[in-house]
């Protein structure tokens, strides 16, 4: 038997702009990038994270903010290369870090990977994102939930 799905959209504002698609990986902590992923294989690596052992690769991740240090921009920057980031970052906060990161991945190895701020709540693990862009350039991001 097959469950209902709920769609809605929200409205976003692009630190980086692009497009992706993927399931949700929902965090209500922080996740440094440096020393908390591995950016060969995308896996969680921080002990002390919820998310420990869990892989970014593909995902949207979806998180209030980043959480230092500076080198995290490197390590994103190494993931998008890898193919091991997520396919798109969601978070409530903006973070210059994480978007220095994505912003020379893109300008350095042509990869772009959008970075949103936006509206997290009711996102859950699993949630299917697709993240594009309006008309007027802002970020629309659509959410498919199985009920």
């Amino acid at each position: 038997m097959t469950q209902p799905v709920e769609a809605f959209e929200r409205a976003g504002i692009f630190q980086l702009a692009g497009e992706a698609e993927g399931r949700a990986l929902v965090f209500s902590q922080p996740l440094s990038f440096w020393g908390g992923i591995d950016a060969e294989t995308g896996d969680i690596t921080d002990h002390s994270h919820p998310g420990l052992g869990q892989n970014v690769a593909g995902k949207i991740l979806v998180m209030p903010s980043g959480r230092g240090s500076s080198s995290s921009s490197s390590v994103l920057a190494e993931a998008i290369r890898k193919g091991t980031a997520p396919a798109g970052i969601l978070l409530e906060r903006p973070d210059p870090i994480l978007a220095v990161g994505a912003i020379v991945a893109e300008f350095l190895y042509g990869i772009r990977m959008p970075l949103v701020v936006c509206d997290i709540s009711g996102i859950v693990a699993g949630d299917r994102i697709v993240i594009g862009a309006g008309a007027d350039g802002r970020a629309i991001i659509g959410i498919k939930t199985e009920s």
